[in-house]
């Protein structure tokens, strides 16, 4: 990856939307050559998909945890069979594996707290493997979901 290809990926991080002629003329290079360096980023898997960024309240979602997951058992199977049903609870917008306890740390957003009890009541505690959960309200977000430094 030379400083070209770190141009066109800090432009897309800023707009994604850029048609290809406007990221060619903001890095400096003619179509062709821009299109084909894009082509090759997304088929390389650097550049993993496209997407808009919403803000949860618009769409009534105004309550967001922090849920720290730790699980009775340490082994893949436990590990797999969890993230395979965690997948499927939507209102995980993230999920990440940590290196000793907790296991895992999901963001969560819900609509209301009323929500949010009946998700951890409901769907949360009955996960693979899960031996406790601890939650924390969200107070504010400080530094929202950035680009990548590159």
């Amino acid at each position: 990856m030379d400083d070209i290809d770190k141009k066109i990926l800090a432009e897309l991080q800023v707009d994604g939307r850029l048609t290809v002629t406007e990221l060619a003329e903001r890095v400096n290079l003619s179509v062709s050559p821009c299109h084909r360096r894009l082509r090759a980023l997304e088929a390389d898997k650097v550049i993993t998909g496209y997407r808009a960024l919403i803000d949860p309240s618009s769409v009534g979602y105004d309550f967001s945890t922090i849920v720290f997951v730790t699980l009775r058992d340490g082994d893949n199977q436990t590990m797999t069979r969890f993230e395979e049903e965690l997948e499927q609870v939507p209102e995980v917008v993230r999920a990440v594996r940590m290196f000793g306890e907790p296991d895992y740390l999901l963001v969560v957003w819900t609509h209301d707290v009323t929500a949010f009890q009946h998700l951890y009541d409901e769907r949360l505690s009955a996960l693979a493997g899960v031996q406790r959960l601890t939650s924390t309200i969200v107070m504010k977000t400080v530094v929202p979901e950035r680009s990548v430094p590159l």
